[in-house]
């Protein structure tokens, strides 16, 4: 039975390598739909907690993955010998920058090489990772290929960007198309009818195409938030309300979407992608002006929270050398505990390296996880109306629903809000940043 006809039938088995906020909803989508799944993590902590049937993930309930176990038809596991029981693989790893902003890909090419000792005929190994144009082809591909199989005659391969939008209940796998793209037709055709059983495919003539497609999307949002984080900072200096700006102009019913400031860009894709593309267009000898600069207004922002805070508790007639303030959300967006490239963590470093002392309250992040980048030994303060008190300011970084921002309120000296949670103006207490 060749491959497209075992995944038409669900009888192919699927792998998903890297469990984290994207392979782990995929592997359950494609489990919900009948098929024998595996999932496969360098991580061993990870692969005990799945498979004693309990999630690490907030918005993932714990519920899904007991239930999983006992339909007996999946299994968790560090042994990569084991990609081979697997007839399609798919890669939903990490692709972060380096100190100096350039791709690294070494969690794509470790993986690639751990695959390639067990890879079998007949398999597919698909790509899920947010990377630069030709990865697929030019960095994965040939990797496998020196397994002594043939691409295209013994496997393929395939690239179908991740769109995952975590604790987002409107979209989920199932609602979002995906898109596909392969450079062989029987390849595209499996990738088409594997993703067809979870959700609507979007089929692209080339796995390079379709990790431009992600890129773009990305960039795109990178370039509108850089936009209308330059317009508060000009707007507050000119003494104008950018949240009421970006109401007022969100009344027209065509030609304008609203995006929103913040103190910096988090998450996986966002901060990164834009960069993976620059990156490679150099090959070309492409500048990318606008795509950089986009970047390098949102990766200032969290400085310019550092002045505004610092501003705001010299108002107070207070040195932020010295002061001890509270972080109020460290995760990159509201109601999760995703702290991909959370502006949090630059945020705290710069005040830090200001003299002053940072407590942080997260309701979902109780313990400051080890970042590539940050290794911050803190926990969670209790927020009760003394502890509240006893800051010179706290700076609301990510506006989970579920702080009682009134208790806050009631009990700081000064608030920083950087993300609009206290609309209401003419509070002596409150500084929007």
């Amino acid at each position: 039975m060749d491959l497209r006809e075992k995944i038409n039938r669900k009888e192919a088995v699927v792998g998903v390598v890297g469990l984290g906020y994207v392979g782990l909803p995929l592997l359950l989508e494609f489990a919900s739909r009948g098929l024998r799944t595996m999932g496969f993590d360098i991580d061993k902590s990870k692969v005990d907690t799945l498979a004693k049937g309990k999630s690490y993930i907030k918005h993932i309930p714990t519920e899904k993955i007991a239930d999983l176990i006992k339909l007996g038809k999946n299994e968790f596991t560090t042994d990569y010998s084991r990609t081979a029981e697997a007839d399609v693989l798919l890669l939903a790893l990490p692709t972060p920058l380096d100190e100096h902003r350039e791709p690294d890909l070494s969690y794509i090419v470790n993986t690639a090489q751990s695959i390639k000792p067990y890879l079998r005929k007949g398999q597919m190994v698909i790509l899920e990772s947010s990377t630069w144009p030709g990865t697929t082809a030019e960095v994965v591909a040939p990797i496998l290929a020196q397994s002594g199989l043939k691409e295209n005659v013994d496997f393929w391969v395939a690239f179908s960007p991740e769109r995952e939008d975590p604790n987002n209940p409107k979209y989920t796998i199932n609602n979002i198309p995906k898109v596909v793209g392969a450079d062989d037709p029987y390849a595209r055709e499996c990738a088409i009818a594997l993703y067809s059983l979870v959700t609507t495919p979007v089929p692209v003539s080339s796995t390079r195409v379709a990790e431009s497609a992600k890129l773009l999307e990305n960039i795109f949002r990178s370039v509108n938030i850089a936009l209308v984080n330059e317009m508060k900072m000009i707007m507050d200096r000119m003494g104008i309300d950018v949240w009421e700006v970006i109401s007022a102009a969100s009344t027209k019913p065509f030609g304008f979407m609203p995006f929103y400031p913040g103190p910096g860009l988090g998450g996986h894709c966002i901060p990164i992608d834009p960069f993976y593309l620059t990156w490679k267009a150099h090959e070309y000898d492409m500048p990318t002006r606008f795509i950089e600069l986009a970047g390098d207004i949102n990766t200032a922002m969290p400085s310019w929270v550092v002045a505004k805070i610092m501003s705001a508790l010299n108002s107070h007639k207070k040195s932020l050398n010295g002061s001890r303030l509270l972080i109020l959300g460290v995760a990159y967006k509201k109601d999760i505990d995703d702290m991909r490239e959370t502006p949090a963590l630059k945020l705290m470093e710069l005040l830090r390296e200001q003299g002053a002392a940072v407590d942080y309250y997260d309701p979902y992040v109780p313990k400051l996880p080890p970042t590539r980048k940050y290794q911050y030994d803190m926990t969670s303060i209790e927020l009760t109306p003394a502890a509240i008190a006893g800051y010179d300011a706290v700076v609301v970084v990510t506006d989970h629903t579920a702080v009682d921002y009134q208790l806050v309120l009631d009990n700081a000296r000064l608030i920083v809000d950087t993300r609009n949670v206290y609309k209401q103006r003419g509070h002596d207490k409150i500084v929007s940043a």
